[in-house]
């Protein structure tokens, strides 16, 4: 393991604060933090372009299997001197090992085969989206769609990233800037466009979710807007018992997207 001697005012320290911080400093290197060893992990498992891992005292000892992985990768470890995870985590109690990562190639709308999507609308809570992406890639959809812009959550997040368990490097992140051409031109290409919303008469079950399919989640608190629905070919809703009167949005794509998945099962 490398000697510890990185500290607050490094410049590799003032790069991790960045990328952990800042969506433009992300998009400019392409690149975001991997933040614990179990996201260092997965990453190893899936292949992902690891850039660096950073580790905090005593991390040789406690991960050891995992550090010794990281040295087979060929990836370089770096130290970190006491007391500079606690300023540059996103978490209460940072776990003393970090990765940075490249972000996987961008992905053109027109490249994503056809069948099972999901389109985000201005999804704002990180755990939300980070719950959507994990549920498309055990779902086996084919991309997630993040429409961009200043409302949605930034899909490199550290939250969103920690909340979708690895897998925005599993499944294609496809970010667009205008989610009502993405629905057009995913129509375009003959997916059906089908949205959530808790009032539709309509129930999901009851919905041919086959082929190629669209399913667009709108934000927490407004849902879609209604320029967004009057392009889709349909809404529907998932019924609730007692006196809730909406389900979290990534519990709501949750179940669309598991309900998909059987329905292409057969």
């Amino acid at each position: 393991m490398a000697a510890t001697e990185i500290g607050h005012r490094h410049p590799e320290a003032r790069r991790l604060r960045e990328l952990l911080r800042d969506p433009a400093a992300r998009r400019a290197e392409s690149a975001f933090v991997l933040e614990g060893p179990r996201l260092v992990g997965d990453a190893l498992d899936r292949g992902a372009a690891i850039q660096c891992v950073y580790v905090g005292l005593y991390a040789a000892r406690a991960f050891a299997e995992l550090l010794g992985r990281v040295d087979a990768a060929g990836i370089d470890v770096r130290g970190l001197k006491d007391g500079v995870l606690e300023k540059l985590g996103s978490t209460r109690a940072p776990q003393p090992v970090l990765g940075v990562a490249s972000m996987p190639a961008p992905v053109a709308l027109d490249a994503v085969a056809p069948g099972l999507v999901v389109l985000s609308v201005d999804v704002q809570d990180p755990g939300n989206l980070g719950t959507i992406v994990r549920s498309a890639e055990a779902a086996g959809a084919g991309a997630v769609v993040v429409g961009r812009g200043t409302q949605g959550a930034d899909p490199w997040s550290p939250k969103v990233v920690r909340a979708s368990a690895g897998a925005v490097l599993g499944v294609p992140i496809v970010a667009v800037d205008d989610p009502i051409a993405a629905v057009r031109a995913l129509r375009a290409r003959s997916f059906r466009a089908v949205g959530a919303d808790g009032a539709a008469p309509t129930i999901y079950t009851d919905v041919d979710l086959t082929g190629a399919v669209a399913l667009v989640i709108g934000s927490e608190g407004h849902g879609l807007p209604p320029e967004v629905v009057a392009e889709l070919d349909g809404v529907v809703a998932v019924p609730m018992a007692g006196a809730i009167e909406s389900l979290n949005v990534g519990v709501a794509a949750s179940v669309l997207l598991f309900e998909a998945a059987r329905q292409m099962r057969g």
